[in-house]
């Protein structure tokens, strides 16, 4: 009984994921095509213009019958200047008048066919012109709805995925609901209308015959559904696979340096090579399922089109020729349309996925900003309350039951080997990452209980990994909150930085461009900028996350000083393995696996001979 009851409960089971397929597919679509409701103006003049352009196909038709007659008629009366021959040039004007059994002068068919494509251009126009146009405006407003929800996205977000999936999303995926939003949604609603127009006509000439060509429409839709599922997994696979070539081709990019230097330009071509292969077989597996989709409906149309035309020359009695042919012109014209609804399944379904993928990023929770308390200048005390922390992906506890208490002002140096928690535990100060367990207190009140950009101006941050983007010297310092800056106070912070000697040798100055991420900029040059950026923001707390790892000896020097003149009335942290700065620190935590293992100034440290002094020893022994 087991055994014959496994296929059954398969079965059922992949039905019912089939339909909350079809569900989630129906879902995502309208949720895009929710985004037309403010620019329903523009919607209604193309819809407008695609009845013009339908509208247009039966009345092609019934020319086509008009037309017949109008040939076949006989001629009613003779051409005047041959009943008059002396009646001259009048006679010979009036010639354009004959009538043909009394269906109207000569010129009246072509004015009717050049006012039928008149029509149909103008419904063209407008139909393509304003569906363009509504359709660009959702992906800006796409774009930019992405673009700002990234932003706002909490830190372990970043972790969990890859920058090249990232971009993806924004550049990749946008562009193809770009496709399902205007080549989709054009094809849908002019050749809907188009079928729509062309079918109430065959039903109004001939229902019976009519009747027949409908009775494949149940296979069509069959067939499309088929279709349009496959068409969605693979599209999803398109995506995901373009998101390979993009994260290869980043890492390429950003570390083609170490590339050369290791050697590794054969590693990286194969790794693209692969990437760039999975992708073109998702597309061919695409075409294959699209190419095969239309020449089957298009046959399955010619076969009940060929059964019409079997049951009218022998069963029914053809009364009217003109009738007949423009009937079956009519169902002529119905291939088209046919054929080119039965092609945008593809494009809708990759939309759909595309959408998919986009809505999925929109509905990611932003960073949790529920405080309401803002300071104009915190007085820069800290405390740790028991706190513990891990990331989302990780069953280790990172940072584990940290007590500490920080005074204003005071200096304090985190040291310890890579991996013990240093950096995550500054980290949270500017809850780029929220406690798992305890909680992190500024002036006596949770971080939780101030406004996320109010408390993030109380904190300044220099880290090992600077950060610059390509724009001028003058922007990369004054950045973001503070753009209005007047320059010279950002001359000033560049001096204090020791910034301001190679950015006057610079070809702009302070307005010269650096390149992206500072790419014209030693290592050195750049953590300077960061350094001044830091300064400029005159923050009551300070992190100096390794901020002085990328100088030599000598700038370092100048640094320190700077440093120095910063640090004063501030509370700092810094993260650092250069002795000369963790010796001036108030106090040293010394940390090991997520823990504090040693509290004290250097000098007590060094007495107590524990981590410190080894740390000490063997870390700062070519320094000392």
């Amino acid at each position: 009984m087991s055994d014959k009851g496994t296929p059954l409960s398969h079965d059922l089971h992949s039905r019912d994921t089939l339909r909350q397929t079809d569900t989630a597919s129906l879902k995502v679509y309208l949720r895009l095509l929710a985004y037309i409701k403010p620019y329903w103006v523009l919607f209604a003049i193309s819809v407008f213009g695609f009845v013009i352009y339908s509208a247009s196909q039966p009345a092609m038709a019934q020319f086509m019958e008009y037309l017949l007659d109008f040939i076949g008629a006989e001629k009613t009366s003779e051409p005047a200047y041959l009943a008059n021959p002396f009646a001259g040039g009048q006679a010979s004007a009036d010639a354009s008048a004959t009538t043909l059994d009394g269906r109207g002068p000569a010129y009246m068919p072509s004015l009717i066919i050049v006012g039928i494509v008149f029509f149909r251009s103008v419904g063209a126009f407008l139909g393509n012109y304003f569906i363009s146009q509504l359709a660009f405006r959702i992906v800006h407003k796409l774009r930019v709805s992405l673009f700002d929800h990234m932003a706002l996205l909490p830190g372990q977000y970043f972790d969990r995925h890859s920058s090249g999936h990232l971009m993806s999303v924004i550049t990749y995926n946008v562009n193809g609901v770009t496709t399902a939003a205007t080549d989709a949604l054009k094809i849908l609603i002019r050749e809907g209308a188009t079928v729509l127009a062309l079918m109430s006509f065959l039903l109004y000439k001939d229902w019976k015959l009519t009747l027949l060509l409908l009775l494949v429409a149940p296979l069509i839709a069959g067939i499309v559904g088929y279709v349009g599922k496959r068409l969605r997994r693979l599209s999803a696979k398109v995506q995901h696979s373009m998101g390979d070539i993009t994260q290869v081709s980043s890492e390429m990019i950003h570390g083609y340096r170490v590339m050369r230097s290791f050697g590794g330009e054969e590693y990286e071509k194969r790794r693209f090579n692969q990437a760039s292969w999975r992708n073109y077989l998702q597309n061919m597996k695409i075409v294959f399922t699209s190419s095969l989709n239309t020449p089957i409906m298009q046959m399955l149309v010619a076969l009940s089109m060929g059964l019409m035309l079997y049951v009218a020359l022998t069963v029914m009695e053809i009364n009217d020729p003109g009738a007949f042919i423009a009937y079956f012109t009519a169902a002529g014209l119905v291939l088209k349309p046919l054929r080119q609804l039965s092609e945008v399944v593809p494009t809708i379904q990759k939309g759909v996925a595309a959408a998919d993928s986009i809505f999925q990023l929109l509905d990611e929770p932003t960073e949790k900003d529920t405080g309401d308390r803002t300071v104009k200048r915190a007085q820069g005390e800290v405390r740790f309350e028991d706190v513990s922390f891990r990331y989302d992906s990780s069953d280790d506890w990172v940072l584990q039951h940290i007590d500490l208490d920080v005074k204003p002002g005071e200096v304090i140096a985190l040291v310890g080997r890579s991996g013990s928690g240093k950096s995550t535990l500054v980290s949270l100060l500017t809850r780029f990452y929220d406690p798992g367990e305890g909680r992190i207190l500024l002036d006596g009140h949770p971080l939780e209980d101030y406004r996320l950009d109010n408390l993030r101006e109380q904190v300044a941050l220099v880290n090992q990994n600077v950060v610059l983007f390509n724009d001028s010297v003058s922007g990369n310092i004054a950045y973001g909150a503070l753009a209005a800056t007047d320059p010279e106070k950002v001359r000033e912070a560049a001096k204090a930085a020791h910034a301001h000697e190679f950015i006057e040798q610079l070809p702009q100055g302070y307005d010269t461009l650096i390149g992206e991420s500072g790419a014209r900029l030693s290592g050195g040059q750049r953590q300077r900028l960061a350094i001044a950026r830091a300064i400029l923001k005159d923050a009551p707390i300070l992190i100096l996350d390794e901020a002085t790892s990328a100088l030599d000896t000598e700038s370092e020097r100048h640094i320190q000083a700077a440093l120095e003149q910063v640090m004063k009335n501030r509370t700092t942290f810094v993260v650092a393995h250069r002795l000369s700065t963790i010796e001036r620190a108030d106090r040293i935590v010394v940390m090991g696996e997520g823990r504090i293992l040693e509290v004290g100034s250097h000098t007590e440290l060094l007495a107590a001979g524990g981590q410190y002094a080894r740390l000490h020893s063997m870390q700062f022994r070519d320094e000392l």
